[in-house]
């Protein structure tokens, strides 16, 4: 095989690494490769070797801060970003090579696997198979109180490092792989505690929700792993979602198995397990399009909505007489705490109430993950419209904007507002009128003029289709996590898909994991005074969907939290 060094430019600007490893023949088939923590990607070469197939072609990433990217080392912003890296270069790579990602699988070692973990719960590639060496889930700090002591240090100190406690020959039992870790430059020994507590909380998600992965998987573990703790691998794969997935625990195997004494062995266990996957057929969307009747999600709906415990009601009971000091917490129990004036509240971030304790108590409502999470949607939704807004201009193409759940529509009028060379118009449809006056206000106070309000409902497929002029740019973001029914979904998906131009864009929102679903659930109450009882749906269920409809996803943002994502996909011509 060939071996070629590359850049991409990342989805923030900055240009990364890469290795590709290319076969003679046409390539039909991608792995690509995300190494360890504090490595980088030459150290996959030796295994490359071993997994060579014919067709198949390899590429590795040096993550940012490592190896031959930039970026101070051991740094990211955040593990958001990190994900958001790898979905970029899985697109870079399919783009580049003409390759589906029905012809890709990932083998991934230690935070590397808990990177690829994250992307393909998070974004929900299609991808064909994934290999986890020794996951990173749950790192073994040792020291007792360790994580709760980094965030306080982190908080009254933030942008510190922490430097590995391992030592070579901890990872391995070759002794000469021992004296190459040691010698190689690009390998360094510290982290960010930022980037370190993120992987922790990143673990913990991942192990909890591992039920919405449905790509074939194989985890091996190392029977001797001083770095990473066995048991979050084990609960990990326990609660996995595909109906193809394997683990092994390799007895007396140290944490880095793909430079082990065994190595050899380990490549062919890897490289059968990924000669099955492709030989499988390509499987189909028919569960996600019917999960709402049974899964995961739905059991956990019906649980939700059973009567909870004695401590739900108390705190039911405090929100109800002293939250009500918070203008946000009266708000949302006025109006509903999923409606269009709530997140319009939560979206300015200001905090209100009467006395001085109730202004606290205000702050910190708002400062709730859930409410952050909000915040960052509404940043990552404005990015992604005003890009499409100009991707569409600069190409000479119309831009009309059809919001079809706007509420107080504070994201498209500033749009509208910020962006005036584009020459955009839009239509905003509510169901609730109070919610339309409340834009109208708002478009008048900008000064906005293009942009007209209609009272309708967004499930309505008819209703949709009728719309005239034809759309460009659909939106639908907070509206399809509130209803548990995917019948109701797929008929607001296809009247967007009839009312939208061809090769339209849609810019539409997910909720696959909250932190507090069950507080929301038994404690609050939604726009028409009934608890808030919400049925998550994966990513990868929402995205079966909006394909059902014609549409093909073609970019995505998630909040650091993996609460809430962002995505644009685009209507088949």
């Amino acid at each position: 095989m060939h071996m070629s060094e590359h850049q991409f430019v990342t989805h923030d600007g900055v240009e990364l690494f890469y290795r590709a490893w290319l076969p003679q023949e046409p390539v039909t088939r991608a792995v690509l490769l995300l190494h360890r923590g504090h490595e980088h990607s030459a150290r996959w070469a030796e295994t490359v070797a071993a997994l060579a197939a014919p067709g198949t072609a390899f590429f590795a990433p040096d993550q940012r801060g490592h190896g031959r990217s930039p970026g101070a080392r051991g740094f990211a912003p955040n593990i958001a970003a990190l994900i958001k890296d790898i979905d970029t270069f899985a697109r870079h790579v399919w783009q580049t090579h003409r390759i589906t990602p029905h012809d890709t699988a990932i083998v991934a070692s230690s935070v590397g696997a808990v990177l690829a973990s994250a992307w393909v719960h998070d974004f929900a590639p299609q991808v064909r198979a994934m290999v986890l060496a020794a996951p990173a889930f749950d790192v073994n700090l040792y020291v007792p109180l360790a994580v709760p002591a980094l965030r306080f240090k982190e908080k009254l100190l933030p942008g510190g490092t922490v430097t590995s406690y391992v030592k070579a020959r901890m990872l391995t039992h070759d002794a000469e792989q021992v004296r190459a870790y040691d010698a190689d430059p690009l390998i360094f020994k510290q982290i960010s505690i930022a980037l370190l507590l993120d992987l922790h909380d990143a673990g913990r998600r991942l192990v909890d929700d591992a039920a919405a992965i449905r790509t074939p998987t194989l985890i091996l573990a190392a029977g001797r792993d001083y770095v990473v703790k066995l048991n979050a691998q084990r609960r990990f794969f326990a609660r996995l979602g595909s109906t193809h997935k394997q683990f092994e625990v390799l007895p007396g195997t140290f944490h880095a198995m793909f430079h082990e004494q065994n190595r050899a062995a380990i490549c062919t266990r890897v490289r059968g397990f990924l000669d099955e996957a492709f030989a499988r057929p390509v499987p189909g969307d028919d569960d996600l399009l019917h999960a709402d009747r049974g899964g995961f999600t739905r059991t956990e709906y019906d649980l939700l909505r059973a009567p909870g415990a004695l401590k739900w009601r108390l705190q039911r009971a405090v929100l109800k007489t002293f939250g009500r000091l918070s203008r946000g917490v009266t708000l949302g129990w006025q109006t509903g705490f999923d409606s269009g004036h709530t997140l319009d509240y939560v979206y300015q971030n200001k905090a209100h109430g009467f006395p001085l304790l109730g202004t606290m108590i205000d702050r910190n409502y708002l400062n709730a993950i859930g409410w952050r999470g909000i915040r960052v949607r509404r940043q990552n939704l404005d990015t992604l419209l005003r890009r499409v807004m100009l991707e569409r201009h600069a190409a000479g193409e119309r831009v009309h904007i059809l919001d079809i759940a706007a509420g107080p529509g504070r994201y498209v009028i500033e749009a509208l507002h910020g962006l005036p060379q584009v020459g955009a118009t839009a239509l905003l449809r509510d169901y609730r009128q109070d919610n339309l006056d409340a834009a109208a206000a708002l478009a008048n106070a900008l000064g906005v003029a293009n942009v007209a309000m209609q009272c309708a409902d967004a499930f309505d497929r008819a209703s949709l289709a009728a719309i005239s002029p034809q759309p460009t740019v659909a939106i639908a973001s907070g509206i399809y996590e509130l209803f548990p029914d995917n019948t109701a979904v797929r008929q607001s998906l296809a009247g967007i898909a009839d009312a939208l131009a061809p090769a339209g864009h849609l810019i539409y929102t997910c909720q696959p994991w909250h932190p507090q679903v069950e507080m929301i659930a038994r404690v609050l109450t939604n726009r028409e005074g009934q608890p808030w009882v919400m049925r998550r749906r994966s990513q990868a269920e929402l995205d079966a969907l909006v394909r059902a409809a014609g549409f093909e996803k073609v970019d995505q943002l998630t909040d650091n939290f993996g609460i809430f994502s962002v995505s644009v996909a685009r209507k088949a011509t």
